[in-house]
């Protein structure tokens, strides 16, 4: 039983390997880049729209006002990266209805890179706020002691987010597999249809995730409910 993408090897030559993995992230991506292109190429500024177009509108605005309800703060500047975690993770979740396709957020490498992205986004947002000295400032607070396990914190969140999402995207392939083979008609169908609802949640859940740590990281939410990430 093939539970990891990372086990489907195409084609290899020497150390050099394509798999699973790494083939069906380049559709998702491809798939999403298209998308993009078809429901944007005509774009309207009117009142009548292309239902393509106002679904992209409401999907947007759904991701705006969930960054705000999270941040405080105005969306924009956050939107193209939370929005394209959450678009991406979907997108490869949702393909589990294709006969063959297994979503590259079943990988660890996958979900590891997804992470790092957040580990590395938090402190830039972070510093873009406040500036370097008062955002690693917050490092050594309220002692110099501090500085060790809060190094750790970012470290452990980062491992706990990918750990997180691997896990429930790779428990979802095997329970779906353990059914397939003792009922091979209703329940595996049933489960797949819980395994995209799971996807989604998931997608959900790890855009807040990254969100609530950059927010932490500028500070603006703490104690100002109607802030809007403006310095005064």
């Amino acid at each position: 039983m093939t539970i990891s993408p990372d086990n489907i090897i195409f084609w290899q030559w020497g150390t050099v390997s394509l798999n699973a993995t790494i083939v069906y992230t380049w559709l998702v991506m491809a798939l999403l880049t298209l998308v993009s292109w078809l429901v944007t190429r005509r774009i309207s500024f009117g009142t009548t729209i292309s239902r393509w177009q106002n679904l992209l509108e409401v999907l947007v605005t759904g991701i705006r006002d969930q960054i705000q309800e999270v941040s405080h703060q105005q969306p924009g500047k956050y939107l193209p990266f939370v929005g394209t975690l959450f678009l991406f993770i979907a997108m490869a979740n949702l393909l589990n209805v294709m006969p063959g396709y297994m979503a590259p957020t079943g990988s660890l490498s996958t979900t590891t890179a997804l992470a790092i992205c957040v580990f590395a986004a938090v402190p830039i947002y972070g510093i873009a706020y406040e500036g370097p000295l008062n955002y690693l400032a917050h490092y050594v607070k309220p002692t110099l002691l501090m500085l060790p396990f809060n190094i750790i914190g970012e470290i452990s969140r980062t491992i706990a987010l990918a750990v997180r999402l691997y896990g429930n995207i790779m428990s979802g392939t095997v329970i779906v597999a353990i059914l397939l083979s003792l009922t091979p008609y209703f329940f595996p169908v049933v489960m797949q249809l819980l395994g995209l609802l799971t996807g989604m949640i998931q997608a959900y859940i790890f855009a807040i995730l990254a969100m609530v740590y950059i927010a932490s990281a500028t500070s603006a939410h703490a104690g100002k409910p109607g802030s809007t990430g403006n310095r005064k």
